[in-house]
């Protein structure tokens, strides 16, 4: 009699805590249920700045891809070619998503009116570099002019070197301040991360010719 007893009351308690615990399963799931966000949120809307800095920032980055594909084929100095190797294969690849999400927002590849206007979205405060000192007919800062690439074309060797990593380093320094401004004003995630990534490789490469043109007793163009 005392075990038929026990045996009830203890089948009772597993059978309660087996229900406790299949409770607390099922609100926990319901908890992380509530708490994962739907993937129906919306992302923000790319607004002037993302439009424009993706469209501007690929006609930059175009130009520097034709001057490091040339420095590949041409430079002397393997360190130049590896400089160029890497950023060739960069900025292709920037230019690559930043064409994919002007498609996908139904904007041109390139911008219709002037360039860098979206630099002045914020109430009408313009944060345009200024192109005192740029080559005439450049397009934006620190672009290289017709006849200056004309001139890097028609070099070889240890000439062309200096004068790659002169027209390059002057290419990175004029377009931070679009990167700057992309990275500080995009609405959207993506691009405010690649203008982020921009500034950072473009800083550490802009370093590395500032001591390339020293180790060849050159200076940077002004």
């Amino acid at each position: 009699m005392p075990g038929e007893t026990r045996r009830p009351l203890a089948a009772r308690i597993f059978v309660a805590l087996a229900s406790a615990v299949a409770l607390l399963l099922l609100g926990a799931a319901l908890g992380l249920l509530i708490r994962v966000p739907s993937f129906d949120s919306a992302e923000p809307q790319p607004t002037a700045v993302d439009i424009g800095f993706a469209q501007d920032m690929s006609m930059h980055h175009q130009q520097a891809v034709t001057m490091a594909t040339l420095a590949r084929e041409r430079a002397a100095d393997v360190a130049v070619r590896q400089l160029a190797f890497d950023i060739e294969t960069n900025q292709r690849d920037q230019i690559g998503r930043m064409q994919g999400w002007l498609s996908l927002w139904g904007q041109p590849a390139q911008a219709t009116g002037p360039v860098m206007t979206w630099m002045t979205a914020d109430g009408g405060h313009d944060h345009r570099p200024s192109a005192t000192g740029a080559p005439s007919g450049a397009p934006m800062p620190g672009m290289a002019s017709s006849a200056e690439m004309s001139r890097l074309q028609s070099l070889r060797g240890p000439e062309f070197d200096v004068y790659f990593l002169q027209l390059m380093l002057r290419h990175h320094e004029g377009g931070a301040p679009m990167a700057e401004y992309g990275a500080t004003h995009a609405a959207v995630p993506a691009v405010h991360q690649l203008a982020q990534n921009m500034l950072a490789s473009q800083r550490n490469e802009a370093d590395l010719m500032r001591t390339m043109l020293t180790e060849r007793r050159a200076q940077p163009l002004r």
